[in-house]
């Protein structure tokens, strides 16, 4: 006679899994503010905001496309286990996952950031102090050959930054460069972080063709030092974080009269480990639109400040 074995979930994850540490630091309060009236929202199919948010959550956790994230939920009990599904529950199919983005919102997930990092301020993990800021270039879901034949076919004279939204699938979109030499089209992802723990402060897309000067005031600090490269070094960057409290401190082009190379190296050395980090970012959309693009840049700022919590809070190893 065949016997029934009871399994706990809670049992078969290990009590070191990093999903575990991660859970302990996960801001459920503040998500639960953030996201209060979409509890019992239509479309999210009776498994509760707060369940599907985790599931998010996940798919950024581990860079996940909706099917991927679904097939995972089915199979992996950890998975489960952090987003509060039973073994044998069903969880939810990848079509879900795309309405409960556009249910949150980004208006929603940006204020929900905010109060996540309000509650890393009062608790002392972060500040702004010294602030890295920096920008990186974001390829869009497109090839241009298409675009290229769309503009030849309506005959314009070239494809550029204002014959580009007209034919393009991402209309949002734009050519972007960064030197003589380097090109792409897409986005650009600006970001400050916080210089004494690593934690990402604010995150913002633009397109493509805004400056890193210009994207400066999307995520400037309220105080302290800015430690910033050449794409900052302009009037108007400097300008824009005096207005907000902030002193920015820039590495000068070279042909800059006030250029002073010691100083520049002092720079450089600051922002190092930070550029080595960020340096590793994927630099692939996953959506069209800045929207979209924004949304995903913030979930990828919680997963990324989450997993350097972790770090952060694990005990030093002894040594002999």
């Amino acid at each position: 006679m065949d016997q029934a074995e009871i399994v706990s979930l809670e049992e078969l994850i290990k009590k070191d899994h990093v999903y575990r540490k991660v859970s302990e630091l996960f801001p459920e309060a503040q998500i639960k503010r953030s996201l209060e009236g979409l509890e019992q929202a239509k479309g999210a199919d009776g498994y509760g905001i707060i369940r599907l948010f985790k599931c998010l959550f996940l798919q950024f956790f581990e860079d996940l496309s909706d099917r991927e994230l679904a097939r995972f939920l089915q199979e992996n009990t950890a998975a489960k286990w952090f987003c509060g599904f039973t073994l044998s529950e069903k969880t939810p199919t990848f079509t879900l996952f795309g309405k409960i983005r556009s249910k949150i919102g980004t208006s929603r997930l940006s204020k929900l950031f905010g109060l996540v990092r309000e509650a890393l301020q009062s608790q002392g993990y972060m500040n702004e102090v010294f602030t890295f800021i920096d920008a990186s270039h974001l390829i869009a879901k497109a090839s241009l050959w298409k675009e290229r034949d769309e503009v030849i076919k309506k005959k314009y004279e070239k494809l550029n930054n204002q014959t580009l939204p007209k034919v393009a699938k991402d209309p949002e979109a734009r050519i972007g460069s960064k030197g003589k030499d380097k090109f792409w089209y897409g986005y650009k992802k600006h970001v400050s972080v916080d210089m004494s723990s690593g934690l990402i402060n604010k995150v913002a897309i633009t397109p493509a063709n805004e400056s890193d000067g210009q994207g400066l005031k999307r995520v400037c600090p309220r105080s302290g030092v800015i430690y910033a490269d050449k794409g900052y070094c302009g009037k108007g960057a400097r300008q824009d974080a005096s207005s907000k409290g902030a002193s920015l401190h820039a590495i000068k082009k070279n042909n800059m009269k006030a250029k002073d190379k010691r100083l520049d190296r002092y720079i450089t050395g600051l922002r190092a480990p930070f550029e080595g980090v960020f340096s590793q970012d994927n630099k692939r959309v996953r959506y069209k639109g800045v929207v979209k693009n924004q949304f995903a840049a913030f979930m990828q700022a919680m997963v990324f400040n989450l997993k350097r919590l972790v770090r952060i809070n694990e005990p030093l190893a002894c040594t002999a």
